[in-house]
């Protein structure tokens, strides 16, 4: 594996307000855990995770924690490599076309078969989008990223589908990987906060073909700039 920008990086884990991890076997709890924090790029692509100081932040034994990690390997999050341990995975292009053919497939769906959109799903929608604008104000440019990522999830949860949600929200953590590709946190999350909103306001109107088209317009140019981002390695500064 080459080495990464995220190789070097301080390892710590946040503990999500959102998160409700009671009643699921050790592990579970670990790997959803770990997910998130891939999700809100905390964790980011090619990062060390290692054994004995991720066992504490995550106040779990090493026997636990190693069966989270081959969960997360299933889930294509982390990679084993000989001799140097369990790094975070490093997606490349063929990554981004899969990602998008399912984004393509759920969250248009969800938009159609759930129309007109309940006031309930508009406002946890509008929520995200605020948070995300709020983020952008502040400069914390991680934070927008992940609020948008909420926003697209609170979009596939309309499906009422809990095998859904959990394919989503490791896809999330992939494209979450993805967003270390770009040249800059703040150019490449910019642009989503207004293209987002075009959806929500279409959706509000109750014009569901046209916020489809909205939808679709985004992830086609979502996918052409991760795929041209390959090329400019990400550099790690103080805004992400």
């Amino acid at each position: 594996m080459k080495g990464s920008a995220g190789e070097n990086r301080t390892l710590t884990i946040e503990i999500p307000e959102h998160l409700d991890l009671s009643g699921l076997p050790a592990f579970e709890r670990i790997s959803i855990l770990l997910r998130e924090n891939i999700i809100s790029g905390n964790l980011v692509a090619g990062q060390a995770l290692a054994e004995i100081e991720l066992a504490a932040l995550c106040d779990s034994s090493r026997n636990t924690l190693r069966e989270a990690l081959r969960f997360l390997h299933g889930e294509g999050l982390v990679n084993y490599h000989q001799n140097r341990g369990v790094f975070v995975r490093q997606l490349d292009k063929r990554d981004v076309r899969d990602i998008f053919k399912a984004r393509r497939h759920l969250e248009v769906l969800a938009l159609t078969v759930n129309s007109p959109i309940s006031d309930f799903h508009l406002a946890r929608m509008a929520q995200h989008l605020d948070n995300a604008a709020q983020a952008a104000a502040n400069e914390a440019w991680r934070s927008v990223g992940t609020h948008s990522l909420r926003f697209h999830q609170s979009i596939v949860q309309m499906l009422g589908c809990a095998r859904f949600n959990d394919f989503f929200s490791v896809l999330l953590a992939q494209l979450r990987l993805l967003f270390c590709s770009g040249a800059g946190e703040r150019d490449f999350q910019l642009p989503w906060i207004a293209r987002d909103r075009e959806i929500l306001a279409l959706l509000n109107q109750q014009q569901t073909e046209a916020a489809c088209g909205a939808l679709i317009d985004y992830l086609d140019y979502s996918e052409r700039q991760l795929t041209a981002a390959f090329s400019h390695p990400i550099s790690y500064g103080e805004s992400y």
